[in-house]
């Protein structure tokens, strides 16, 4: 019987820095009831408050919920009627000096810099840097549209982890790519659950769109725990209503 379902944010529970629908608030909502849950996604915690947190309802169980932003770099539980930061593994100055430079130069060198793009591409998240080839601010469309089979990203990531083999380069969403600490990623965040609830590495279940290899979902896999691949949101609505009626 599993004690904590863990979920990726974008692709997953919202399409690509979208709000979880009213269906899957509720659903979410009633997961809470029978089981403690958890999101481990590249975003940084205000990400997490305006897609998700806002729309649950008002009742919904926030002290089952630990929210783990930028790939389980930064961890957050409610308690007292507030959220509380655990943990943040930041970068040092020098350190994203280095990572933006490589990031700007292997998009360069790969040839796919985008013609257009909607807000910055690089964003600064302390524990993570992320790049969003078309911008943070580009509507689902283009973004569905740039990079589906993962292949312009794929080639970055390759140049990257020559130019910056020190840290750890991962795909997610739909234009992303996510560059933390070595060992600091969703496979991290899954052991930092383990020993913050007690709960064992396989009484959990993982949910992501990314658990291919090289996908920021896949170090996932790599803890030994269950892991379900959801083509989107709207199947991880179908997933999250079976097991629902599994632990009830």
């Amino acid at each position: 019987m599993k004690k904590l379902i863990v979920f990726d944010l974008d692709g997953t529970l919202a399409e690509s820095k979208a709000a979880i629908d009213k269906e899957m608030a509720h659903l979410f909502s009633g997961l809470l009831e029978v089981a403690k849950v958890a999101i481990i996604s590249g975003g940084d915690w205000p990400q997490f408050e305006k897609q998700v947190i806002a729309h649950l309802p008002k009742d919904a169980k926030l002290s089952r919920l630990s929210i783990l932003p930028t790939c389980g770099t930064k961890y957050y539980q409610y308690k007292n009627a507030r959220w509380k930061k655990i943990y943040s593994e930041d970068f040092t100055a020098n350190e994203k000096k280095k990572i933006i430079d490589s990031l700007n130069q292997a998009v360069e060198k790969s040839g796919f810099k985008a013609d257009k793009t909607w807000g910055d591409q690089i964003e600064d998240r302390d524990s993570q840097i992320t790049f969003s080839a078309l911008g943070q601010k580009a509507p689902l469309e283009p973004k569905k549209a740039w990079d589906p089979d993962f292949k312009k990203r794929k080639k970055i990531k390759v140049i990257l982890d020559k130019l910056i083999p020190e840290f750890a380069v991962h795909l997610g969403g739909a234009t992303s790519i996510d560059i933390t600490k070595p060992g600091i990623d969703k496979a991290y965040g899954m052991y930092k659950l383990r020993d913050t609830l007690k709960i064992k590495i396989k009484q959990m279940l993982f949910m992501g769109d990314a658990l291919f290899d090289g996908g920021n979902d896949q170090p996932a896999r790599t803890t030994g725990g269950d892991c379900i691949q959801v083509r989107d949101p709207q199947e991880t609505k179908r997933v999250i209503e079976s097991v629902i009626a599994c632990l009830k």
